[in-house]
């Protein structure tokens, strides 16, 4: 899996080739943080982020939150809470669906999210 920090710092410093808005110093400005803070995060310093800072920096550069929280070992707290109110069935679906092919998976989403049951 990719290192968060490093497809964090990427991911800014390709979006500022064309957008000058996207330096460390300003991307820490819009979310709220000490530019030395993102220096850290870049450079996989100290603890992982916290799920609202993810949250903010996948907004920042255009990314999907709940890829950028598994990069950092972690699951949405909507998630945690769906898996919580029926842990058995949800840890036995994972499971069972763990080396399923990606196809596979989106055919299940689909048929989920269409209620074609």
């Amino acid at each position: 899996m990719v290192n968060f920090g490093d497809f964090i710092r990427e991911r800014r410093e390709r979006l500022r080739e064309s957008d000058p808005r996207f330096s460390l110093r300003q991307v820490a400005q819009r979310i709220g943080v000490e530019p030395s803070y993102i220096s850290q995060i870049e450079r996989g310093v100290g603890s992982p982020p916290s799920e609202e800072m993810v949250r903010k920096l996948a907004d920042e550069v255009g990314e999907d939150p709940d890829v950028l929280l598994a990069m950092c070992g972690k699951v949405s707290r909507d998630l945690r809470n769906v898996i919580c109110r029926r842990p058995k069935l949800f840890s036995q679906l994972i499971r069972e669906l763990k080396g399923a092919p990606d196809h596979a998976i989106l055919k299940l989403v689909r048929e989920v999210r269409d209620g074609d049951w």
